[in-house]
């Protein structure tokens, strides 16, 4: 079996006191990381049988491929016989791989529609997936340090230290948690978990059942542990078929509304083009909102691309004065502000009766697209993106009340953060009872970033038993309900309006309870605790080790 030997020297180097360092086994960490980023959205098209039996479909989660991939990291950690330094190292470059495969389509943003050269475009994103990587290399490091003997608390204390570099990558320097592995079950048994554990709780059961099931099938072990083990993961997987687990029955009904999410197409190279995009969507933008026969109507983010002073004269006046009477409203993402007081990404909402529009300001922004972070100036300078240093939002803020639902907004990326949705539920009576998500994703190209942007809006409508409409300018423009299906999808990349019906709910799902009080803080002290217990074993086994040597 070939080794690194033809590979720099520092790598090998890790491969100390035990070299289990091959050729074919880069090729496998490195396989199970992009199987991992697939497992989130399948990338191909692939005929319906027997790829459909699988879950093959393009776009579309898959479960069971999930845990292979997971399971593959778990198999070789268990094998780097407590080499540490080896476990960081599969660890490093199996999340690299997944971090790539899952958001490499920001090269597009950067490259055709930033302008950053292709290289440094490239190198970013690399780099971005290599320090985010690092999280669960420390992670993995540190489980194989630890060389837990007791198999099952081996596999609680691998799922602990997984969720932990979860949480600091969706948290820390304002948090990047996009491609997590819980989004991969969000239409397999482990979703019906999702109300009361939310994403980071699957997250967690993910990783115990990858590392459990090499645990089953290591003949090392003794038979009767390894059926229990095997016992407790098909119970796990059994028990939301059994028992429904779903979060509906936490909700009920505030009745339907029709909606009319408008997808207006605009290619974003001309986006904010003033002889091209910009009267293009002022143009068709104004004929859908004013032509719309359902109660309510959505335009997607930045749908009106300047702001309201620098509309055509009686432009702005004539959408308010449309929405002034009658029995339909609107919501519409536009940018608001002004030189001396800042900007803001902002969606305004209109209906009759209101003394000024409703507005709602993105709170969570993007670094470069909508903040310069410290000392990167010069990296944003490189790259043609508008409006790039926006003013934040309050993180909680009011919803928009239309014909008996509270609707509450966020923008783009913004429903990445259930914890930040969470914080709307201390109150069940002002709770929201449609979530609202308005994007641009054009900035990303045609590729997978629509299809994980759906499945992020699908676990939040899981989360906390309440439905999702998307209003966006490429796609997916789609109805989600409160057991997060799509119940209504428009076609990408097309110009038109998807008209449809969302049942608005009330009510808190568990998981709702407990985020919308204490924050994560939960999952990372249960994670931590869990932690320190088998840090503690390992210490007594080192002693009892050192008690026979004397």
């Amino acid at each position: 079996m070939p080794r690194l030997s033809a590979l720099p020297s520092w790598i090998g180097s890790l491969a100390t006191p035990a070299p289990r360092v091959t050729l074919w086994r880069l090729a496998m960490v490195l396989l199970a990381g992009l199987a991992h980023a697939a497992s989130l959205a399948w990338p191909w098209s692939l005929p319906e049988t027997p790829a459909g039996l699988l879950g093959l479909r393009l776009g579309e989660p898959v479960w069971w491929l999930q845990l292979l991939a997971l399971g593959t990291l778990a198999w070789l950690l268990e094998r780097c016989r407590h080499n540490w330094r080896v476990g960081a190292l599969w660890a490093w470059l199996f999340s690299t791989a997944w971090l790539i495969g899952s958001f490499g389509w920001t090269y597009v943003a950067m490259h055709t529609y930033g302008g950053l050269p292709s290289w440094l475009a490239a190198l970013a994103v690399l780099a971005l997936a290599g320090l985010l990587a690092v999280y669960y290399a420390a992670v993995c490091g540190l489980f194989v340090a630890l060389a837990i003997v007791h198999r099952a608390l081996a596999a609680i204390v691998f799922a602990s230290l997984w969720v932990l570099a979860e949480l600091a990558r969706g948290i820390w320097l304002t948090g990047f948690g996009w491609g997590a592995a819980g989004y991969g079950h969000v239409d397999g048994p482990l979703a019906a978990y999702a109300p009361w554990l939310g994403l980071y709780g699957l997250c967690a059961l993910a990783a115990w059942l990858a590392m459990s099931g090499v645990q089953i099938v290591q003949h090392d072990q003794p038979w009767r542990q390894r059926a229990f083990t095997l016992a407790l993961a098909l119970a796990l997987l059994a028990l939301p078929p059994l028992q429904r687990l779903d979060g509906a029955d936490t909700s009920g009904s505030t009745g339907r509304l029709a909606v009319t999410l408008l997808q207006g197409n605009i290619p974003q190279n001309e986006k904010f083009e003033s002889g091209t995009g910009v009267p293009l969507a002022l143009r068709w933008y104004g004929e859908q909102l004013t032509s719309s026969r359902t109660a309510l109507v959505i335009a997607p983010e930045t749908a009106l691309p300047v702001l309201p002073q620098q509309l055509p004269p009686a432009y702005w006046r004539a959408l308010q004065q449309r929405f002034a009477t009658g029995q339909q409203a609107a919501i519409i993402g536009t940018p608001l502000g002004n030189a001396q007081d800042g900007y803001t990404n902002s969606v305004v909402g209109l209906k009759p009766g209101q003394a000024a529009p409703w507005r709602y300001d993105k709170h969570h922004l993007v670094p470069f697209g909508e903040f310069i972070p410290p000392m990167f100036k010069w990296f944003n300078a490189m790259m043609n993106i508008p409006l790039g240093d926006f003013n934040r939002g309050a993180p909680k803020q009011a919803p928009f009340d239309w014909q008996g639902q509270r609707l509450s907004a966020n923008i783009c990326v913004e429903d990445l953060y259930s914890e930040e949705l969470g914080l709307l539920f201390g109150d069940p009576a002002l709770a929201p009872t449609i979530f609202v998500n308005v994007s641009n994703l054009a900035w990303f190209g045609n590729g997978l970033a629509m299809d994980q942007h759906l499945q992020i809006a699908r676990l939040r409508a899981l989360e906390f038993a309440r439905p999702m409409v998307l209003a966006t300018n490429t796609g997916l423009t789609a109805i989600v309900d409160h057991r997060g299906r799509v119940t209504h999808a428009l076609a990408r990349n097309t110009r038109g309006a998807l008209v449809g019906e969302v049942e608005g709910r009330t009510g808190v799902t568990f998981y709702g309870w407990w985020v919308s009080r204490y924050g994560l803080w939960p999952l990372w002290l249960l994670a931590l605790s869990l932690v320190l217990l088998g840090t503690r074993s390992h210490l007594r086994k080192r002693r009892s080790s050192a008690d026979r040597s004397c």
